[in-house]
């Protein structure tokens, strides 16, 4: 466990992407730990929507890096490739290709689940569903960054989501996948918090 307040907590948990130590195991116990935390986040209706699906196992991993990549190709090839060489996105490419190359090698993957497909739900429904899920999702990688983990919150193989399911047994039509989180332990030495814009550019008060 780490000794973090509450603030340093929130401030410094980042996506980790390069400083993940890819040759060692996460505990099964320990996921749960921060599964289990997961749970105690808040839901619409109280309706708990969710489940989590975790891949350790090498040949499912594999098989899910396969469309991770294949859609990351593609992506890059539109966000980085085509835009201009400034260091933060050449920082950012580097370390998104990086993830990508290496993604059958990470020690665990988290794919949150909510229940139905929430693409034909009412607006509010949507928003009901995503919610709730995104909210559990967040919570695991706050209980992961608090025991040394590091986590990064993807979503490119959803463009594949259908794929995916048919490799872990989801059943698509009843299930939509809301992420991917990977997870490992962390390697690097500390955690800072994120250059953000300053308050008076982002928010209002009373009206827009």
């Amino acid at each position: 466990m780490q000794n973090l307040t509450p603030d340093e907590l929130l401030s410094t948990t980042r996506a980790v992407r390069k400083r993940l130590d890819f040759d060692r195991p996460v505990e099964r116990e320990v996921l749960e730990e921060c599964l289990s935390l997961a749970l105690q986040a808040p839901t619409a209706s109280n309706s708990q929507p969710w489940t989590f699906v975790v891949v350790t196992d090498p040949d499912q991993k594999a098989a899910i890096a396969h469309w991770y990549l294949k859609s990351y190709d593609a992506y890059a090839g539109v966000r980085y490739d085509a835009a201009p060489a400034d260091p933060t996105t050449e920082r950012m490419a580097s370390s998104a290709r990086y993830l990508a190359d290496r993604f059958a090698d990470v020690p665990a993957m988290v794919i949150p689940c909510v229940e139905g497909r929430l693409e034909v739900r009412s607006s509010d429904g949507q928003a009901a569903g995503w919610g709730s899920i995104v909210q559990a999702g967040w919570s695991f990688c706050l209980a992961a960054r608090s025991r040394g983990l590091g986590t990064c919150w993807t979503t490119l193989h959803l463009t594949y989501e259908r794929e995916v399911a048919e490799i872990l047994g989801i059943p698509y039509a009843d299930v939509t996948q809301s992420a991917l989180i990977t997870t490992g332990y962390y390697t690097g030495e500390t955690f800072k918090p994120a250059p953000r814009g300053d308050l008076s550019e982002t928010v209002r008060w009373n009206r827009w």
